[in-house]
């Protein structure tokens, strides 16, 4: 089978999928992501939101749509703050995509107060403009991958080799011609990793947004221009693991192509910013005051908002590894981006 049927069984198998069983956030599971780090990531994020909805002239009904909230942490600090806009909460309507029981409950429980409702397909939004926050969530999607050989590209595949789960190359040769321009000169052996779910995702939530108005924030680790490159991985308890070793039992995920996204967003219209580093976004929005005023109200914690700004912002950390994309409508300005 193909290295995305193998990610999308071991994800989202209904009884067995990683993503259908137990909660992966946190200490006791495989990671933890930047909402759980530190209260800051969701406030910022909330700030930015609210300002695209002002821009919009304050709609009286939008949808804001989340996709794999997690906990829910990153939702309930963005809504925190945003509800302190007048109109906000009244003309709010919140939807989650989520597949895991567990994870849906702990949502509920920090978001009952918003009435949220969960979906199950991007064409289920509400009336009016759509608002759509992704973290950490395009590097989940399947991929497919491509290894260069003498007589042209050949995808490489999921099989048995005595006994035992191993990659391995389908005989069929696809011609240089049909890769993208940007990896034509790629040498033999060279890896290709191409998103097709992530694009079939963007090219949904795009053309609700150019019908709608609004616009699509997503945050990921991964690269601002396709090229070769092997990035698959698992991780399981905090650590990387074989990807073939424990099917459902270890986070699988790759780095995202944000080139191919930004570049299914145009073709439905949406304007897309100026690709962002995590720490440099952050950093725009305002994480330093932020901490200060944190610091200042809670003296005893200085030391860990400090470390914990540093590890959102940080080269060394999350700051530059990941990446934030921003497609909104044509007009809109939306902050943390360089002009």
């Amino acid at each position: 089978m193909s290295i995305a049927n193998y990610m999308g069984l071991c994800l989202t198998h209904p009884a067995k999928g990683y993503y259908r069983k137990a909660d992966p956030l946190g200490a006791g599971g495989d990671f933890v992501t930047a909402p759980e780090i530190s209260q800051m990531f969701g406030e910022l994020i909330g700030f930015f939101f609210v300002n695209l909805w002002q821009q919009m002239d304050e709609p009286k009904a939008f949808t804001l749509l989340e996709l794999g909230p997690g906990r829910g942490t990153l939702m309930a600090d963005m809504l925190r703050v945003a509800c302190r806009a007048t109109g906000f909460r009244d003309a709010l309507d919140l939807r989650l995509f989520e597949t895991n029981p567990e994870l849906i409950a702990q949502q509920n429980a920090r978001l009952e107060a918003y009435d949220p409702k969960w979906i199950d397909s991007f064409e289920k939004v509400g009336d009016g403009p759509l608002l759509v926050v992704a973290n950490e969530f395009f590097d989940a999607l399947p991929i497919r991958q491509f290894v260069r050989g003498k007589d042209g590209w050949h995808e490489r595949m999921v099989g048995l080799r005595e006994g035992k789960r191993a990659f391995g190359l389908s005989p069929t040769p696809i011609p240089a011609s049909a890769m993208p321009e940007a990896v034509q000169s790629a040498g033999e052996g060279e890896v290709l990793e191409v998103g097709i779910a992530g694009g079939e995702v963007m090219n949904r939530l795009s053309t609700q947004v150019a019908r709608l108005g609004g616009a699509i924030l997503a945050i990921d680790y991964g690269y601002g221009r396709t090229q070769t490159g092997e990035t698959l991985q698992a991780v399981r308890r905090h650590k990387y693991a074989d990807p073939l070793e424990a099917p459902g039992e270890a986070d699988i995920s790759a780095h995202v192509d944000f080139e191919a996204l930004a570049t299914v967003a145009r073709r439905a219209g949406l304007a897309v910013q100026p690709l962002a580093n995590q720490g440099a976004f952050l950093k725009s929005l305002g994480i330093g005051e932020r901490a200060k005023m944190l610091s200042a109200a809670n003296p005893g914690s200085a030391r860990d908002i400090a470390a914990a700004q540093e590890r959102l912002t940080g080269g060394d950390a999350m700051g530059e590894l990941f990446k934030v994309l921003c497609a909104a409508s044509p007009g809109l300005q939306p902050q943390g981006f360089a002009p």
